[in-house]
């Protein structure tokens, strides 16, 4: 009999942190090595977050707190929604989890049944199949394109839900293609949801802040409230707030779903950190003056990694509308051959042979459900993209 769980064995190792070490691992062998594979801002947390932190030490904030959030943070949550977004939750609507992740985990965990079915548009963050399955769900895979903007069209959503569908999980901003969907549509993907009642929708808003030009964020109640009672809107401070580490993440939803989720967490790890939920107390409510700060930085980034990539041989990169990622194709480059004789038969070749000829590490779209692309994130300094995007543009100009 098998010691591990055959659920265990059926699960892949995160793309993103594989990709990530193998970097850190050159680079510890003395190889020049660009890393341009973690989904994290190089930016520091803003002073104000973290003195709020140092004060709850210092106040003696170090006891178990209870398992949905502190106080504090839970309104702190509804009011961002109801400042920023315009919805209204009420704080015992909301819950606190150890980063986005658990939140998401545990809203599967705490729904699925065995053979329930998730509709995940590719490309996708890394987590979201192997957690449904982890939780006994059925990833539902549905494609777009780029020529579509690496958006889920109307028409595909339609097709792909069953009876046994139970969400759709809608990221937007994209992790990885930084896409981000306009109202209009929004309204065109829940005008399907509204025609199938049993359908509940997961929509991850963790890149809201970090929209650029004249773009607008939309959370998907803002264009059909009707859906209020079969939706978790999740979010987090890791991105916009540059904290990471800290660990915290929350979401919003029907009391039935909260309850279910605050049950699971109780036997699991209980409260996330009383420490960071105070600096997340005052993130939310404090100053945003360094948003605007943050979204210039990235959208010059931005501009930059899209104008040198698409001077690049044999690659494409569409101009996304948020996050901190690009996700260029490589189809182009695919039967091609490296300059040690290797020929370039899928995208996870293409991000070895760059990685081994030229030092830039990213991460291949096949990871995220969709190939023949890689995923480059720009949280990094200007130089360092120079350096990066000129590298890159060596490697494909020496394929043959």
């Amino acid at each position: 009999m098998a010691f591990i769980a055959d659920v265990i064995l059926g699960v892949k190792p995160s793309a993103t942190m594989v990709a990530t070490q193998k970097a850190r691992d050159l680079k510890a062998q003395g190889r020049d090595i660009i890393s341009l594979s973690v989904g994290e801002p190089d930016f520091d947390t803003p002073d104000h977050i973290k003195e709020a932190g140092i004060a709850a030490i210092r106040r003696g904030e170090t006891k178990y707190p209870p398992v949905l959030g502190i106080p504090a943070l839970r309104e702190a949550i509804a009011a961002k929604f109801k400042r920023e977004n315009g919805i209204s939750y009420k704080a015992s609507d909301t819950i606190v989890g150890t980063g986005a992740k658990q939140i998401l985990f545990n809203a599967f965990m705490a729904t699925m049944n065995p053979g329930d079915e998730v509709i995940i548009p590719a490309p996708y963050w890394v987590s979201y199949p192997d957690m449904v399955q982890l939780c006994g769900g059925k990833p539902v895979i549905v494609g777009t394109t780029l020529k579509g903007g690496f958006k889920l069209q109307a028409e595909d959503l339609e097709r792909a839900i069953t009876p046994k569908t139970k969400w759709l999980v809608l990221n937007s901003p994209s992790n990885p293609s930084g896409a981000a969907y306009t109202a209009a549509e929004l309204k065109s993907l829940t005008d399907v949801l509204v025609k199938h009642p049993h359908v509940w929708l997961l929509t991850d808003d963790m890149y809201e802040h970090l929209v650029y030009g004249d773009f607008v964020f939309t959370t998907p109640l803002q264009v059909e409230p009707s859906l209020y009672d079969r939706t978790l809107t999740l979010n987090g401070v890791s991105k916009a707030y540059a904290m990471t580490g800290w660990r915290i993440g929350y979401a919003a939803g029907p009391a039935v779903l909260i309850k279910a989720m605050d049950m699971l967490q109780g036997q699991q790890t209980s409260g996330a950190t009383t420490i960071a939920q105070f600096a997340a107390v005052e993130a939310l409510n404090g100053s945003q003056d360094h948003l605007p700060v943050f979204r210039k930085a990235f959208q010059e980034r931005r501009d930059l990694v899209v104008s040198m990539l698409n001077q690049a041989k044999y690659l494409q990169c569409p101009m996304p509308e948020g996050a901190f990622y690009v996700y260029p194709s490589c189809a182009d480059a695919i039967g091609k051959t490296t300059q040690d004789g290797k020929v370039i038969h899928t995208d996870e070749d293409f991000i070895s042979g760059l990685l081994e000829q030229e030092g830039v590490a990213v991460v291949h779209g096949s990871a995220f459900g969709q190939g023949p692309n890689f995923r480059i994130s720009y949280a990094t300094s200007t130089k360092v993209l120079e350096d990066a995007c000129s590298r890159i543009q060596r490697f494909t100009a020496s394929l043959v």
